[in-house]
This record gives C-alpha cells, structure tokens and sequence, in this order.
C-alpha cells in the first residue's frame, strides 16, 4: 500500500525494500522481506478522456495518490496519415501509363475489401491506447478496485443528421472509441461511468478549481482536476 516518503527511505536504508520505477516514470518501492499485513485500501482510478489532452487520478478514502495531464497523440497520428495518403497516390499515379486507353492501364485490382467491419480511426485508437497503457502501468502498483470513466454522449437527430436543439455538445471523436475503451479496462478492475455532470458536481463539493481558458497548460488544475473528481466520486 502506500506509506510515506520517510518509511520508504529508512526500507531502502536498512535493506528492507528496493528502488523501482514503473515504465509510466512512476518511482516506488518494493518489499524484499515479508509485510506486516496485508490489507489493502480502496483505490480508485479515474479518467476523464479528451481529444487532445486527458486527465487520471488514483484517489483513496482521504489520499490523491496520483495525477496525470496526458497530451494525446491525436495531431500528430493526423497529420502522419495524411502524410502517407498523400505518398500512397503519388507512388500509384506514377505507376499508371496514361497514353494506354483507360481500359488497358496497369490498375491493381482490390484485393480485399477493409471497410467491411467496425474498426478505429488510428487517431482515436492512439489516443486511448496511452490511456489504456498508463492505467495498466498503475493497476500494477496499486491494489485498484474500481475504473471509473467519464461517458460522452451526444444527441444526434439521425433523420437529419444534425444536432439536435436541446442538445449539448453534439457529435465528438472522444465518443468513438469509448466502447472499445471500456470493453478494455473491464479487463483490469470493474468499471462505472459517471456522466460530465456529476464530474463538476464532485468537483464543486471538493472544492477544486479548474482552468478552462488555457486547456493545453499541462498543470493540475486543467484535465488532472477532473480525473481526481471523477475518482472521489465513488465516496460520494
């Protein structure tokens, strides 16, 4: 469980634990002899998703054990895919003989077809891959027994296709994989979604500030806030 820097120092100190670090960066100790007890608290994790940046914090019953601002690769995979669209039908265009009949020119036929099941865009598939990896890098370390994952929802009219008059944010990629999302984090602890209102509700109880003017500032009090709310709200 987790104890205090001091006591850490002394176990290194006398030789009762060791230095670690997890691949997420996270320094902790580990045990060589055996533990005194083996109760555990209740760790909660809480995300709370972004098309560019997401927030996560591992909370207790009266503890903020860890937060994180993640900057999602969202852009850079966009911007990487059109780069190699672009190559794709240069290399292509240079490989047809445009003085043949239309007829005769050297065009690859389909090979298969890859539009025919449900899949990700690598954009958003890249976005909730880091959440995942980080949130299976601390259910390492600590004894995590609830996922709790803000939900997104939009209210589309799917006659028209247009959002409808009442509605709140309408359509957003940060909805896309949040089935798939969820579908892998039952596989680390039990998961619960929570709606943004309940966020902000939480976060008013607790008394937290966010900045919602300069959302790319990799501080606390933009995305982490929300990741620690969500994550008190189970005590709620």
């Amino acid at each position: 469980m987790p104890t205090t820097p001091a006591r850490a120092r002394k176990w290194i100190e006398s030789g009762k634990a060791v230095k670690c670090w997890s691949d997420g960066g996270q320094f902790y100790v580990r045990l060589t002899v055996e533990p005194s007890g083996y109760a555990t608290q209740d760790i909660v994790i809480g995300i709370d998703p972004g098309k560019h940046y997401s927030g996560i914090g591992v909370q207790s019953a009266k503890f903020t054990l860890y937060t994180a601002h993640l900057i999602l690769p969202f852009k850079t995979v966009r911007q990487r895919m059109d780069a190699r669209r672009l190559m794709r039908r240069g290399r292509r265009g240079r490989r047809i003989n445009r003085k043949v009949a239309f007829s005769k020119r050297a065009h690859r036929q389909q090979r298969f077809d890859n539009r025919c099941h449900s899949k990700l865009a690598p954009s958003i598939r890249a976005n909730r891959q880091l959440e995942l990896r980080i949130v299976s890098e601390l259910s390492k370390i600590y004894p995590v027994t609830e996922i709790r994952y803000e939900y997104v929802r939009a209210d589309v009219d799917l006659t028209s296709g247009r959002k409808k008059a009442k509605s709140g944010k309408g359509f957003s990629p940060v909805m896309v994989g949040q089935r798939w999302m969820l579908s892998q984090l039952e596989k680390l602890a039990p998961v619960t979604t929570i709606e943004g209102y309940q966020t902000a509700l939480t976060r008013a109880y607790l008394g937290l500030f966010k900045n919602k003017t300069q959302k790319s500032s990799a501080e606390f009090n933009t995305h982490a806030v929300d990741g620690v709310a969500i994550a008190a709200s189970a005590a709620s």
